[in-house]
C-alpha cells in the first residue's frame, strides 16, 4: 500500500489504544508503520537493484522484531525532553512492533504482494483483494483520522469537553476490516465466475482476479492456458461474456527466448513476476536480430509498459542491450 494509508493507520492504532502504553505513541506509530519502505534507498542504484530488495527483508515477519527498533531511536532522538519520550521501552517497543506488522499485513492484501518469510522462504505471498492506491480506504481513514478534530473543534467553540477520539479510532478500523472482507467477498466471486466458463479445449494452469482502482465491482480477469493469456473486464454487476477476453498468445521457445531468459534483467524479474508475458519482434534496426519485451499481466497489458524488461538481441541471439522500467525509473546496461 501507499504510504498514505500506512501512516494513517498508524495514526489510527495509536488512538485505538497502543498510546496507553506509551507516550508520543502517534509519532512512534507512524513512523514505525512506514519504516519497512526504507528499501526505497536501494532506487539509488537504478531500477533493477530497487524491484530485487522491494518488498523483501525490510518487509519480512521475521525481520520485524529488529525493524521495531529504529523508530524507537528516532523518537528518542527528535524529542528533546527526557520525560516525553518513553514511559516504559517495553511499551513503546510493543506498540512499534504493531505498527510495523500492520505494514506487512496492509502490503499483503494487494497484487504486488510481499515476501513475508524472507530470508528463511523467498516466496511471494499476496491476496490481490485491493489496489495499491486504494482511493476508498484512503476516504475511510481519512475521515476517521480527521473526525476527532472536527470535533475537538466544534467542542471548543460550544465549551464542552473533548473527546481522546478512542472509539472513533476503533470504529475505523473496524470498518476497515469489514471493507477487507467485503472485498474478499468479491474477490472470490471474480474467480467463481471465471472458473465457471471453459476455454476451448485448452486445460487452465491458473485463474487469477486483480482489482481496478476505483471501482470495487469491477475486475480485471486473467485466465492462463499452455499457450495462451485471456484478460478480461469483469463487472460483477453485469453479464460475463467468456468470448470478450483479449488474448495474448505465448512464444514458442527457441534460442532467442532462452538466451533472453539468461540476462540479468530477465532473471531478477521472473524471480518477482507471477504472470510473465514475453514478446518477441523482428529487430527494427534489421541485421537478423530480435526485440523482446517481458511484461507482467499483474500490471496491465504489455503496451502499458508499467514493469518491462526490454532485450535486444543480435543475429546470433546474444544480448546486445538490456533495459528494465519500474514506474518511473529505468535501468540499461550495454
Amino acid at each position: 500500500m501507499d504510504n498514505l494509508t500506512h501512516s494513517l493507520v498508524g495514526i489510527l492504532l495509536s488512538r485505538a489504544g497502543l498510546r496507553r502504553l506509551t507516550p508520543r505513541a502517534t509519532l512512534l506509530c507512524v513512523a514505525a508503520a512506514n519504516v519497512p519502505d526504507l528499501d526505497i534507498v536501494a532506487a539509488s542504484k537504478g531500477a533493477l537493484p530497487y524491484l530485487e530488495v522491494h518488498r523483501g527483508w525490510t518487509h519480512s515477519l521475521v525481520m520485524a522484531p529488529l525493524l521495531a527498533l529504529p523508530p524507537l531511536l528516532l523518537v528518542w532522538l527528535f524529542v528533546r525532553k527526557p520525560e516525553q519520550r518513553f514511559g516504559r521501552w517495553a511499551g513503546a517497543y510493543l506498540a512499534s512492533l504493531a505498527a510495523v506488522l500492520s505494514h506487512d499485513l496492509l502490503d499483503w492484501l494487494n497484487v504486488y504482494g510481499v515476501r513475508l518469510f524472507l530470508p528463511l522462504d523467498p516466496t511471494w505471498f499476496r491476496l490481490d483483494l485491493v489496489f495499491i492506491v486504494d482511493i476508498w480506504i484512503w476516504a475511510l481513514l481519512l475521515g476517521g483520522a480527521v473526525a476527532p478534530l472536527l470535533a475537538r473543534l466544534v467542542n471548543a467553540e460550544i465549551g464542552a469537553r473533548s473527546g481522546p477520539g478512542y472509539a472513533g479510532a476503533i470504529a475505523t478500523l473496524t470498518l476497515l476490516l469489514l471493507f477487507i472482507v467485503g472485498r474478499g467477498q468479491l474477490h472470490e466471486h471474480a474467480l467463481a465466475t471465471l472458473n465457471a466458463r471453459r476455454y476451448d479445449t485448452s486445460p487452465v494452469r491458473r485463474i487469477a482476479a486483480f482489482p481496478t482502482p476505483a471501482n470495487p465491482w469491477r475486475w480485471t480477469g486473467l485466465v492462463e492456458t499452455d499457450g495462451e493469456y485471456r484478460i478480461f473486464n469483469i463487472n460483477l454487476l453485469g453479464d460475463f461474456d467468456p468470448d470478450s477476453a483479449r488474448v495474448l498468445f505465448k512464444p514458442v521457445s527457441n534460442s532467442a527466448l532462452a538466451s533472453a531468459q539468461q540476462t540479468a534483467s530477465a532473471r531478477a524479474f521472473l524471480s518477482f513476476s507471477q504472470f510473465p508475458f514475453w514478446r518477441l519482434t523482428p529487430s527494427a534496426g534489421g541485421e537478423g536480430g530480435t526485440e523482446i519485451d517481458l511484461t507482467d499481466l499483474r500490471f496491465g497489458l504489455p503496451d502499458e509498459g508499467r514493469f518491462r524488461v526490454s532485450i535486444l538481441l543480435d543475429a546470433h541471439d546474444r544480448p546486445v542491450r538490456e533495459s528494465f522500467t519500474f514506474g518511473t525509473m529505468a535501468r540499461g546496461s550495454p
